[in-house]
């Protein structure tokens, strides 16, 4: 596949992303991070990182973010590195309900924007969609249909999601925009928003 074009944001804007680890008391640098260090440098896109390894910590660093980061606004994309299918999410062995996920959120993801990595797929209905989104009250939910053991998202297409965001508000226009661009990988992933 031949290396992709990523664009580079014109205002500094920023990520917030929680990453699923075995152990997140382990200080240890993931892919994730490196590519977040490398995005920061080279799109313009600063993050705060956190890593979580159970549920209470998911909530817990959602919980900072919403209550205890005066930037907060700043953040327009919350973006999830973590296992899971369907409507569900793996944490600790556990699986956890996009419905659950919603209601520890409630009103919390105001105007947000969700996005998931490629390792979790979601494949979620109309209703479960819309139901995430009218708890939540997060603008919009992405990620992909279909796994891949080779490539990680993080490394390709969600940094140019990323960038098109940021570029563009509209979010048909970022889709319409990503599949013209790179519809090959979009296809290959099956990349999808719910909004």
């Amino acid at each position: 596949m031949s290396e992709l074009e990523i664009p580079i944001t014109d205002a500094e804007n920023f990520i917030y992303c929680l990453e699923v680890v075995p152990d997140a008391q382990q200080e240890k640098s993931t892919a994730v991070i490196k590519i977040l260090e490398d995005i920061a440098l080279n799109q313009n896109i600063a993050s705060i990182y956190k890593a979580c390894d159970t549920i209470e910590g998911l909530e817990e660093s959602i919980g900072y973010l919403v209550n205890d980061d005066h930037n907060f606004k700043d953040y327009e994309i919350i973006y999830l590195v973590l296992p899971g299918q369907g409507n569900s999410i793996l944490i600790n062995n556990y699986y956890y309900s996009v419905e659950e996920i919603a209601e520890l959120f409630e009103g919390k993801l105001d105007g947000k924007v969700i996005h998931f990595a490629n390792k979790k797929i979601l494949d979620l209905t109309d209703e479960e969609s819309q139901y995430f989104l009218d708890v939540t009250g997060a603008r919009a939910i992405s990620g992909y249909e279909f796994p891949s053991q080779s490539m990680s998202s993080a490394f390709t297409i969600d940094r140019v999601f990323f960038s098109f965001f940021y570029e563009n508000d509209d979010l048909k226009q970022v889709v319409r925009q990503m599949y013209h661009k790179y519809n090959k990988l979009c296809t290959l992933l099956g990349f999808r928003l719910y909004y």
